[in-house]
């Protein structure tokens, strides 16, 4: 037997039945370009959610956050609680060596009240507006690209200085890629809820990777018949959004001195007459991961030391995250997977009718081919090859098929989640698609190769 003469013949029959292979092939289409897009779309989203991760700060971070309801058994000394204050701090700096970088902050949300930065008539609504102290700059991966960070003795004697984000100099001072020039807001004043403040630095602006290369993109693009330059597709390459989540907040951040928070934010603020001085967070990373667990127990311990036993705080910490962005991952995964194998499996069943009635119009050629001298097994194998390359067939149709699905479903994702074609998920779909081929043949091969050749001859 010729195995070329087989393979050969295979195509002939899939050429002679150019319909019927085509809806054969149509469930392997579908099973191997879903498998790709799957694999691509957890690609991606995997990629954007770990860039963000990085851009929080990583995994060596913890944050310590007032806690909303005392645990069951200490809920009678609600009235003694007295949240996360600068006693931890100290504290923490003092008594826990395990961890660093040990940073305060109060902070504001401009999605809550009123809280606004205006310019002459312009206003802008910060997603994060902080008290803190300079060492929040390292800890929370933040450049600045003009100006300067506010210092320690600012922040002893509460001056009235902040550090904006890209996004909020965009909204007071215009956008440099609109405008066609670099814009440095520093040394300008601005109003922080009625109170002025000299603008003493500028952080660089933060996105996304796929969001950088879609804003690159765009500036290369011809301009319009109207002059104006083509903007970025999606939201990625808006310098005002940056891509996911974390880059949008970090752009849209003003940071001003914990001192200067306090006295003239939270002072004023305070019940029954005295100052809140209470912080929102308080913010420390260990060296590396594998001390996060012992960091974590000797806060634990410094701060029920510091609160007199009363668990009124708690921990929030970057695994966290982690853990949730790989069970998302793992879920995403397992519901692409089985769409995928289900439509593989529905490809095998259809391949296999097709097979078997492919026998049965042949029942007399294979009688002739075995009076001939053919064996059993060079039917069995003439069969299954011929399963096989119409599975190939369609897996390789599937693999172009899953370029067309990638970019449909990449233009209704964020940016920074696109999807992510790899050779290994190719690789996976085909082979895949290969072994749907051999074992929706197997049981026409050994039916075709069980026919007596008198019986087949014999058969009208």
């Amino acid at each position: 037997m010729n195995l070329g003469n087989t393979i050969a013949t295979g195509f002939r029959e899939i050429w002679a039945h150019k319909f019927r292979s085509l809806l054969t092939m149509l469930g392997i289409i579908l099973g191997v370009s879903s498998l790709v897009a799957m694999s691509a779309m957890v690609q991606g989203l995997e990629k954007g959610l770990r860039e963000a991760l990085v851009a929080m700060g990583g995994l060596e971070k913890i944050r310590v956050e007032q806690s909303e309801e005392l645990p069951a058994h200490q809920r009678h000394m609600a009235d003694r609680a007295t949240g996360v204050t600068m006693h931890d701090v100290y504290a923490l700096k003092a008594s826990a060596p395990l961890v660093n970088q040990i940073v305060p902050s109060v902070d504001m949300y401009g999605f809550r009240g009123n809280n606004a930065v205006t310019y002459r008539n312009k206003s802008a609504r910060p997603f994060m507006f902080s008290g803190t102290w300079p060492d929040a700059l390292a800890l929370n991966e933040h450049v600045v690209e003009h100006g300067r960070m506010f210092n320690e003795l600012e922040d002893d004697e509460a001056r009235s200085v902040c550090v904006i984000g890209t996004g909020i100099r965009d909204q007071l001072f215009g956008d440099p890629e609109k405008v066609g020039r670099e814009i440095n807001p520093v040394g300008e004043i601005v109003n922080i809820n009625g109170q002025p403040f000299t603008i003493i630095g500028m952080f660089q602006h933060y996105e996304s990777e796929q969001a950088r290369k879609e804003r690159e993109l765009a500036k290369l693009a011809p301009p319009s018949p109207n002059g104006k330059k083509a903007e970025a597709s999606r939201g990625g390459g808006n310098r005002s959004r940056g891509g996911h989540f974390v880059f949008r907040l970090k752009n849209n951040t003003v940071y001003i001195p914990l001192r200067t928070m306090q006295v003239k934010f939270r002072s004023a603020a305070g019940v029954g007459g005295t100052a809140d001085y209470r912080l929102t967070t308080l913010q420390m990373k260990v060296p590396n991961i594998e001390l996060l667990e012992a960091g974590l127990q000797q806060v634990r311990n410094v701060m029920l030391m510091t609160h007199k036993g009363i668990e009124d705080f708690t921990f929030r910490t970057q695994e966290d995250t982690a853990a949730e962005i790989t069970k998302t991952i793992q879920n995403a995964r397992a519901s692409g997977g089985i769409i995928a194998v289900i439509s593989l499996i529905v490809g095998g069943i259809g391949i296999m009718n097709i097979m078997l009635a492919s026998i049965s119009e042949r029942i007399r050629e294979i009688g002739i081919r075995k009076a001939m001298g053919a064996t059993t097994i060079d039917v069995f194998v003439q069969i299954l090859v011929e399963s096989i390359v119409i599975a190939v067939v369609g897996g390789v149709a599937g693999l172009f098929a899953s370029y067309g699905l990638v970019y449909a479903i990449a233009t209704f994702t964020p940016s920074d989640n696109s999807p992510i074609i790899t050779t290994s998920a190719m690789l996976m779909a085909f082979a895949c698609s290969a072994g749907v081929g051999v074992l929706a043949g197997l049981f026409p091969a050994f039916k075709a190769s069980r026919l007596h050749p008198i019986q087949a001859l014999k058969y009208d």
